[in-house]
């Protein structure tokens, strides 16, 4: 068992990141058996400067049988923006979606909320058993919806991506994430690894794929490139945000 270290940075931001930290780090705790992630020394914590402002990103990684990494970011610009990022990348040899959810919040307010369990596969389906709990779960009303990226193929029919307009909103948003949660874990746990070789490539196909795609949000990289550059960026982006198989 790894203990959950309370990050200081955490609790600066936006109540919503500071509570749905806790919660993705309570559920890992709660099903998952934790072990150390080597993160690159460099990269656990980090600072720079973007327009006047400090920048700090802390880096939080751990693995487990299911789950090559489970990384869970946290970043933070001067007052004006905070950032949750977080991905649970599977062992290519277990035939499990990727759990992806993000936070951006601005001046006191949530302008971005994404959460999907991607299928993590070449066919772009999930498998049934998640389909089924998925499909099952009340229906969630948001005033503002957001659209996908043009690169957003890799998301399921599932995939929540939105603009909570207040507390209410952002407390719904917060459970749809613990449903996610809760159903990926529980399966993950019971879900038995796969010999075939012909399933291991086509399970390393889909991840290979899914990071490619997340590598070509321009948002993020641009931020990262205005404070630490751009050679910096591209092995941030691609080491430790999304580090294929």
């Amino acid at each position: 068992m790894v203990a959950t270290i309370q990050s200081s940075l955490r609790e600066r931001q936006h109540y919503l990141i500071h509570q749905l930290a806790n919660c993705i780090e309570e559920h890992w705790q709660q099903y998952l058996t934790l072990s150390p992630y080597q993160i690159p020394e460099d990269l656990g914590y980090v600072e720079g400067n973007l327009e006047g402002e400090k920048l700090i990103i802390e880096n939080r990684c751990y693995q487990t049988p299911e789950f090559r990494k489970l990384h869970l970011e946290l970043a933070r610009v001067g007052d004006r923006l905070d950032i949750l990022h977080c991905v649970m990348f599977p062992r290519t040899n277990y035939p499990l979606p990727i759990f992806g959810v993000d936070l951006v919040g601005s001046q006191g307010q949530i302008g971005a909320a994404i959460v999907d369990l991607s299928p993590g596969n070449t066919k772009g389906i999930l498998a049934q058993n998640y389909q089924q709990v998925l499909a099952a779960l009340p229906a969630v009303q948001f005033s503002q919806p957001r659209q996908l990226p043009a690169w957003g193929d890799i998301f399921s029919e599932f995939c929540l991506f939105v603009r909570p307009i207040n507390s209410q909103e952002e407390a719904l948003f917060l459970k749809q994430v613990n449903h996610f949660l809760t159903l990926h874990c529980q399966i993950a746990i019971t879900t038995p690894a796969v010999s075939s070789p012909v399933q291991q490539r086509e399970i390393l196909k889909g991840h290979h794929y899914y990071c490619t795609k997340q590598q070509q949000n321009d948002k993020t990289r641009r931020v990262l490139e205005k404070s630490l550059g751009k050679a910096w960026t591209d092995r941030y982006m691609t080491t430790m945000l999304f580090d294929a198989p």
